[in-house]
């Protein structure tokens, strides 16, 4: 018989603010695990009910009042749950859950990297030094056990890292998110697990493909400025079983949305 998974990652920038939108997603597309990130809510506060009338009884969060924050939703029992604190900072940026899947278990790590402000600079900008010592402590811990089992690492990483992840690499080669030092970094926490960078495997990197649409443009669709800054990475262990992925562009354009898309990925065993 086989397990099929649906997993989808979204930056929703405030869960309370759009629940409308989360409960059509979850009609649409029926995932198995929702992964969500900026959900901007404490713990207490984190609107479960809505998401059990749709099926979803498994819902772990680490969040906090006005800022970051990260929640996994699930149809799946969610087991050995970890928040792990990046850079000693106290802020809800991570959260790791066992989803079960092909008669064992996957682990499934949530992340919402620091976006690291405008200047990309260390020495004059706090965000992007911590958003760099963030990033140096993901390689540096995503490594030998963590990554030698089924794993799967979603979540807005806050770096588009390829040429054609942008809009213009010339034009953004100085700017937060696409910088050499970035997308360096975020090449280096890859390759130190493995990672397989998914979303590329189905759309060649010679391809457009973003995530991101600012809501500065006025109309953001025809403009098309975009950035690839969700990602889904799997393990070694599960690259067979991953077979597709894809961006729901359109729910940018549902009402009161995030400036984020949703990521849809799919695994069979």
């Amino acid at each position: 018989m086989t397990d099929r998974l649906t997993i989808v990652t979204w930056n929703i920038n405030s869960v309370r603010l759009r629940m409308p939108i989360i409960e059509k997603l979850l009609e649409e597309v029926q995932p198995d695990v929702l992964c969500l990130q900026e959900t901007k809510c404490p713990d207490a506060n984190f609107p479960v009910n809505p998401l059990k009338k749709a099926g979803y009884e498994h819902i772990q969060v680490h969040g906090q009042k006005g800022y970051h924050g990260v929640a996994t939703i699930s149809r799946r029992p969610l087991g050995n749950v970890e928040r792990r604190d990046f850079c000693a900072m106290g802020d809800s940026r991570h959260i790791a859950v066992d989803v079960p899947f092909n008669g064992s278990a996957l682990r499934l790590h949530n992340f919402y990297v620091p976006a690291g402000g405008d200047e990309p600079d260390r020495t004059v900008n706090d965000k992007f030094a911590h958003k760099l010592d963030f990033m140096a402590e993901m390689r540096d811990w995503l490594t030998g056990a963590e990554t030698a089992k089924p794993a799967v690492l979603v979540g807005d990483l806050n770096v588009a890292p390829y040429e054609h992840d942008v809009w213009s690499h010339k034009q953004l080669l100085k700017v937060v998110s696409h910088t050499p030092v970035e997308t360096g970094l975020m090449e280096e926490i890859r390759q130190a697990g493995n990672w397989l960078d998914a979303m590329r495997r189905f759309t060649p990197l010679d391809e457009k493909l973003y995530t991101w649409w600012s809501y500065r443009a006025k109309d953001w669709s025809k403009a098309d400025k975009g950035r690839r800054l969700d990602h889904v990475w799997v393990s070694e262990t599960l690259d067979r079983h991953i077979k597709s992925t894809r961006v729901l562009r359109e729910a940018r354009g549902w009402e009161k949305p995030s400036d984020h898309a949703p990521v849809v990925a799919v695994f069979e065993a």
